[in-house]
């Protein structure tokens, strides 16, 4: 059984809808749960903020949040999970912002991604360092990554 069907399995049974608040991964959470025929029974939307304007005009992301922490931070993969909750029909959300590479600094290195998971007024969050494995592996292992913490929240 895949990830994604796992998840909307889960969702299903426990009844809840969900949500994604993409960054790094530009729809890839979304895009494999939607993959899967009658994903719209729990797929209740998803968001693409991949600028910090679309962050904080679309999941109320705070301007001194990202100012003070960087988009790549867990301060901000929580205001983005609280914010997909706030701005949907979901009662759970998760959220990806990250370094894909090619690139990164000393303090942000290529691979550095950060989730977010909200349920209700819960809101827990962590880094992953994935390492520079490239772009595209780093942005398949964040989406994979993230799914499971879906898959675990429900």
């Amino acid at each position: 059984m895949s990830l994604a069907r796992d998840v909307l399995e889960k969702a299903m049974a426990a009844q809840m809808m969900i949500t994604a608040a993409e960054s790094c991964t530009g729809g890839m959470v979304m895009a494999a749960l939607t993959d899967i025929p009658g994903s719209s029974s729990v797929v209740e939307r998803g968001f693409v903020t991949y600028s910090n304007d679309a962050k904080t005009e679309m999941l109320g992301v705070k301007p001194v949040t990202l100012a003070t922490h960087g988009a790549v931070s867990e301060e901000v993969a929580a205001e983005m999970a609280r914010g997909a909750l706030t701005a949907s029909q979901a009662q759970l959300a998760v959220s990806i912002t990250g370094i894909a590479g090619p690139g990164g600094s000393e303090h942000k290195p290529e691979g550095r991604v950060c989730f977010g998971l909200a349920r209700g007024k819960a809101v827990q969050t962590e880094t992953v360092e994935f390492g520079a494995r490239g772009r595209e592996n780093v942005r398949a292992a964040a989406r994979d990554h993230a799914l499971r913490l879906l898959r675990d929240g429900l």
